[in-house]
């Protein structure tokens, strides 16, 4: 199911994002495909209630179900650092019922269900298959697209995300000493070195989004490739530091700076820490 949008607008051309989604073996009803396309302009509202239909249609043809009666599972949409409340992440939930109060693993990042929001911003005490929620009470920002497990106790979920970060530090660490901007040139001239990992972290997505750019657009003539190996959205973490660690990387904070236990621990593990509030200046 296709939903195209921005139909409202003079340049729109539907038929050529068809066209154009065919190449990936999105074949339209029309053409005797599988796909169901329906055009629509959330700005104006124009065929919502058609998209929806369409919804429950494939999701009755394809027999969707899920048991609300088990421990909660989703994926984690967005993520935001709140000032008043932390880290927040919108989840849809798609197995199990997720309640108040539970304790949950997502990605490298554990925590305990402390609050619940609609999309209208009303508080929820539990939520089902098919909900997305803003779920309060991470211990740091999970990444987009991670999966969103709930456990029976909160020992539990600590050690999962140890666990997890060990299995990264392992798999990616390798034998080169830890690299410094202050010798990545002469690691370059001594041919040793190609690729420079970078970890970002900013205040909010627009930044890191700006840095991105900025970084891919240095030209250094083939002599050396920058990789972000990670970004998110929030102050510089211990779980930043370690993959850092664990992957020979540099870690570049915009707009934000690392806690207590990053700080000490970028030098307990050799991790160059670089905070920048111009973009230029990075």
């Amino acid at each position: 199911l296709v939903a195209i949008n921005k139909i409202d607008l003079p340049e729109a051309q539907p038929e050529r994002v068809k066209r154009e989604l065919m190449e990936h073996e999105l074949v339209s009803e029309e053409l005797g495909g599988d796909t169901i396309y329906v055009e629509i302009s959330a700005k104006q509202k124009i065929n919502i209630d058609k998209l929806l239909e369409m919804i429950l249609l494939q999701s009755e043809v394809l027999e969707l179900k899920a048991n609300p009666d088990k421990l909660a599972r989703g994926t984690i949409i967005e993520t935001r650092l709140d000032k008043g409340q932390g880290p927040v992440a919108t989840v849809l939930i798609q197995e199990g019922t997720l309640r108040v109060g539970e304790p949950f693993v997502s990605g490298q990042v554990f925590g305990k269900v402390r609050a619940m929001l609609d999309d209208h911003g009303e508080k929820l005490k539990e939520a089902g298959p098919s909900h997305p929620v803003e779920v309060v009470g991470f211990a740091g920002l999970p990444e987009a697209g991670d999966q969103f497990i709930v456990v029976s106790d909160e020992r539990k979920a600590r050690l999962a995300v140890e666990h997890r970060l060990e299995k990264v530090k392992q798999k990616e660490a390798g034998t080169i000493g830890k690299i410094t901007l202050e010798t990545l040139f002469d690691k370059i001239k001594e041919g040793e070195f190609k690729e420079l990992k970078a970890v970002i972290k900013a205040d909010v997505h627009g930044s890191i989004e700006a840095l991105k750019k900025a970084i891919s657009d240095i030209n250094t003539k083939g002599e050396i490739k920058v990789n972000i190996i990670h970004t998110a959205v929030g102050s510089i973490t211990e779980s930043d530091i370690m993959l850092a660690s664990a992957s020979n990387a540099i870690v570049i904070g915009f707009n934000v700076v690392p806690d207590q236990k990053a700080h000490a621990l970028a030098q307990t593990e050799h991790v160059d820490v670089r905070t920048y509030t111009i973009i230029y200046e990075a």
